[in-house]
């Protein structure tokens, strides 16, 4: 990947992160867990959430293996960039998109045990802006993965071929 590639990779990623983080910030630093208000009346609620689970509150206190899990998206996409080097845009900017968000968790999992979430549908579990990016960060892998051009991925996990020396067959 070419310098500029890996400079919009690498804001997109901490641009996720700073996002989450600030806002997270805000929650907490201004209301209580279990407080609630409207952000649009009826729709969406900022209600403060400490989820020591994953997503839907599964895993709940498994602080350790959340942590591995993290930890091992970030160097499975590192692996993929740097092995498999996605030419398509979608492919790197769907990769940012969930490495922010898992590292943005990450962050919040590492200093507080759990994460900060707040965004409240009132029939959808509490989330974060982390949240938000690694689900649209995994829709446009996914539709990447099954409608998109993979001729740059095709072959790309295959050992080097040895090319056969035709002059000293008989």
């Amino acid at each position: 990947m070419s310098k500029r590639t890996w400079i919009a990779f690498i804001a997109t990623a901490v641009g996720v992160v700073v996002l989450d983080q600030i806002t997270k910030a805000l929650v907490r630093g201004s209301m209580a867990v279990g407080d609630s208000f409207p952000f649009i009346d009826g729709v969406l609620w900022c209600t403060h959430v400490h989820n020591t689970g994953a997503a839907f509150g599964m895993f709940r206190g498994q602080r350790l293996p959340l942590i591995l899990i993290a930890l091992s998206v970030v160097l499975v996409i590192g692996y993929a960039l740097v092995r498999l080097k996605p030419t398509s845009p979608w492919a790197r900017f769907a990769l940012a998109l969930i490495m922010g968000g898992a590292v943005g968790n990450l962050v919040d999992r590492i200093a507080s045990g759990g994460v900060t979430d707040f965004f409240d549908l009132g029939w959808f579990p509490v989330f974060n802006v982390a949240d938000i990016s690694l689900d649209v960060g995994a829709a446009i892998l996914a539709i990447w993965l099954i409608f998109g051009n993979h001729d740059r991925l095709a072959g790309a996990c295959d050992p080097p071929r040895q090319e056969a020396d035709t002059e000293s067959q008989p």
